[in-house]
């Protein structure tokens, strides 16, 4: 076993430090989140931060890098107040990273990944076409961490679009029917496998696996 101690990590190398401190907290999910500037440019970053805040209201956070004054989704949803966070498929996810490189602020990332751009009514904001689970936000605030600078962007979902098959009658989403991808550290992607959906912990209850399929959920015998 190899012990990184606190001074061990903070005088390693800037990118291995990076890699390796990204790649403890295991898988994390593959999202873009569209915006747009006040001139209708539009704008796709990958994120690995979104987590889930709570249910009532609908509330999901992500984690924006430290202002250096040229983050173009930061300042887009600034404006603009709206933003879509588009989960990535393993079908598309080459085309999902490339969104990572640094473009200007007067090209589009659509352009440059293959990606194709879906609007609706009311949302200044673009949806992924080909993506197979996304949903529109409204920025309701903006959460800085002085320790490092960085900011929790936080918004509540007001349109869900999702492909209805995967929809469990108990509104269990079942991401592995989206074949949705997956990330570890910096830049390395995965697909999953299912080991299993468990029924609600209680003391001194088995527990049972639940089938998960297109019909209802129903326990194994």
């Amino acid at each position: 076993m190899h012990h990184f101690t606190r001074d061990d990590i903070k005088s390693l190398d800037k990118r291995y430090r990076a890699h390796l401190v990204n790649s403890l907290s295991g898988f994390k999910s593959a999202n873009l989140i569209g915006s747009q500037n006040t001139d209708n440019q539009t704008n796709l970053a990958i994120f690995s931060s979104v987590f889930h805040i709570g249910a009532s209201p609908a509330l999901v956070g992500f984690v924006m890098r430290p202002d250096n004054g040229d983050r173009h989704t930061l300042d887009n949803i600034k404006y603009s107040k709206q933003y879509i966070i588009n989960q990535v498929s393993t079908e598309h996810y080459k085309m999902a990273h490339q969104c990572s490189a640094r473009y200007p602020r007067n090209e589009s990332e659509f352009s440059h990944s293959g990606l194709s751009t879906q609007f609706i009514a009311n949302i200044n904001a673009p949806f992924v076409k080909e993506s197979r689970l996304k949903y529109a936000l409204t920025l309701k605030e903006i959460v800085p961490i002085t320790l490092n600078n960085t900011q929790i962007i936080i918004g509540e979902i007001i349109h869900i679009i999702c492909q209805e098959n995967s929809i469990q009658p108990d509104g269990y989403i079942d991401i592995e029917a989206l074949e949705t991808a997956s990330l570890s550290g910096l830049d390395s992607y995965h697909s999953s496998i299912r080991m299993a959906r468990l029924n609600y912990a209680k003391p001194h209850t088995p527990l049972i696996p639940l089938t998960v399929s297109g019909s209802p959920l129903s326990t194994k015998k």
